[in-house]
This record gives structure tokens, C-alpha cells and sequence, in this order.
């Protein structure tokens, strides 16, 4: 499905694992939810700065509109979202995909949501709500101004992968489906919050500025993590992706160490999925590395599963 001549983002979680071994959140308020400049990209294509009370702070999301929809005013259009990674940015998915080619003549919305410089679409401690912007505000939004119904799904790379799943998890039946593609899916996992605090750290950001200490403050940890929370995605479609990296791997060190640090956090999301009886679809596969070359095709397999819940053709 994907071409794209740059394989990985200017600055990637792998960009992350070189400088860290594995901005400040800006703050300025208004009315919430609301549409504050919105800057057209393309026939398709437009940028939209919504004015959230969540984050205290005017925020971007990336729209693609379906192909007529100028020219049917009283129709409706489910939502595919798609989540960016961490030290990246909401632009990252028409940077590094086709999406605006593969949705042509689709009748699909795409919203790719801020999730702010770590990437990590959660409750912060110091106050910013990404979870409230990405399911309250952005969707008022385009119930309002774009004609969505109320059929979403919900996808991500990396940190965006968490965040799908967590989003699905924490909100029960907001979405019809669920795609990760190498996500953090078990945040308490041996290791994992070294790796969540190394992302929030790279920013420039206090690690305890996420969720605090991962022990003083496990319980709140642990009401964040997919796994933990993984009864909630009862009757929603899954589809998980990792790869084993430098684990029977090969390929660029970097990008293939975190693609291997994140393989047993994978497993054990899934591991509670089988426990549960809640079904999942699965790819991992050996090698592979922390990077789009990989997050793209994963995307194409998973495509079917998020087709067939947003009620659009394959």
C-alpha cells in the first residue's frame, strides 16, 4: 500500500533511543473544542488548530476529507484516527505514508490528533489532558464542522500505539476497532518505565510529569496501562504488531534494540487478551526495527479488520 521515499520520520523513537539510550507542554486557553484557523493543504487535506480547554492550549489535527464530500452536504462519515509516535509530530502519517492516495474515493474522515511531543496521548500530571482533546474535544469538532457519525476506529505507531489501545481500553466501545503497530502495551512491564521516562525526559520534561514514580504511584500506572485495562476491549477488533528486533534480527542496531525492548511488552498485553478470552489479531515477526519501513505494511494488513468496522470497502 505505502511508498514513501523516507523510511523513517526527522525525529522518530529511534532518533530517541540513540540520544537517550533507549518543550515544554505551552499552555494558553479559550472556549474548548472549537475550530480556532483552520489552513487548507490540499483538494482533501487541511490543517485544523482547535481551541482546547484540555490542554490549555490551541492544538493541531490533520484532516483528510472524503473525495465528495462537498458534494453530498447531508451525509455522514465514520473516522479513521491515526495516532503518531513519540519525538514526532500529527503531520508524521501523510509525511511518511500514501494515506492521502490510499483513502481516495473512500468515504472515510482521517483525523491524525496532536499528542504533543512525547507522543503519549494520556491524563498528564502536570495538568494536560491529551486523552480528553483526542476523545471529547477533536470529535466534537467533527461531529460539528465535518459531518462525522459516530462509527470511529483508532490506530498508532509506537507511542501512538499505546495510545490506541489505551484509549479503546480506558472507553469501552468508543471504537469499533484498535490497530497497534510496535506500541508500548504494558506499561509495568520489566523495563517499560525506564523507556516511558526516557521518551518524557528527551523532551526536556520531568518523567514525573507523565503518571509520577512508577512504584509510589503504580496505581495510577497501572489504571493508564492497555493491559491492565484489557477487559475493556471486549468486542472491540485488535489487531497487534512487534517485531523481535536484534532478537534473532538483524538490521540497524538502534531502531531494532527498542523494537526488542518493546517484543515481551507485546506479548504480555496479548498474553492477558488470550487469558480474557478476547480475541486479537497478531503479527509478530522476527527482526524488524522501531521504524516506518515496517509500521507501513503493518497498516496494509490491518486494513481489512479497520475497513470492515468502519463499514467502508477494503
Amino acid at each position: 500500500m505505502f511508498d514513501h521515499s523516507t523510511a523513517v520520520p526527522r525525529r522518530t523513537v529511534t532518533r530517541a533511543a540513540a540520544v537517550a539510550g533507549l518543550a515544554a507542554l505551552f499552555g494558553a486557553g479559550a472556549a474548548a473544542g472549537r475550530a480556532r484557523a483552520a489552513t487548507r493543504l490540499g483538494p482533501r487535506t487541511l490543517d485544523v488548530t482547535v481551541t482546547s480547554a484540555a490542554l490549555g492550549r490551541g492544538a493541531p489535527v490533520r484532516l483528510i476529507l472524503p473525495s465528495g464530500f462537498a458534494a453530498q452536504p447531508n451525509r455522514t462519515y465514520p473516522v479513521l484516527y491515526l495516532l503518531h509516535g513519540a519525538h514526532d509530530d500529527y503531520t508524521s502519517w501523510t509525511r511518511e505514508t500514501d494515506i492521502e492516495a490510499f483513502t481516495e474515493g473512500r468515504d472515510l474522515i482521517v483525523a491524525m490528533p496532536d499528542a504533543g511531543p512525547t507522543g503519549i496521548p494520556s491524563v498528564w500530571r502536570d495538568g494536560a489532558d491529551y486523552e480528553r482533546f483526542q476523545l471529547e474535544e477533536v470529535p466534537a469538532l467533527l461531529r460539528r464542522d465535518y459531518r462525522a457519525s459516530g462509527v470511529r476506529v483508532v490506530a498508532g505507531v509506537s507511542t501512538g500505539g499505546y495510545g490506541a489501545m489505551a484509549h479503546a481500553a480506558r472507553h469501552p466501545g468508543a471504537f469499533g476497532a484498535a490497530a497497534s503497530y510496535s506500541g508500548i502495551l504494558d506499561t509495568t512491564a520489566p523495563g517499560v518505565p525506564a523507556i516511558m521516562d526516557a521518551i518524557v525526559a528527551r523532551e526536556n520534561l520531568s518523567p514525573s510529569s507523565l503518571w509520577g514514580n512508577p512504584l509510589l504511584n503504580l496505581l495510577t500506572w497501572r489504571d493508564f496501562n492497555p493491559r491492565a485495562r484489557a477487559e475493556g476491549l471486549r468486542g472491540t477488533a485488535l489487531y497487534v504488531s512487534n517485531g523481535s528486533g536484534l532478537v534473532g534480527g538483524g538490521g540497524d542496531p538502534l531502531p531494532g534494540a527498542l523494537e526488542s525492548a518493546l517484543w515481551p511488552s507485546a506479548h504480555r498485553f496479548t498474553d492477558a487478551l488470550a487469558r480474557l478470552r478476547i480475541p486479537v489479531t497478531t503479527h509478530f515477526y522476527p527482526g524488524g526495527g522501531h521504524s516506518w519501513a515496517y509500521w507501513k505494511e503493518e497498516f496494509t494488513a490491518s486494513w481489512p479488520m479497520l475497513a470492515h468496522a468502519l463499514g467502508v470497502p477494503e
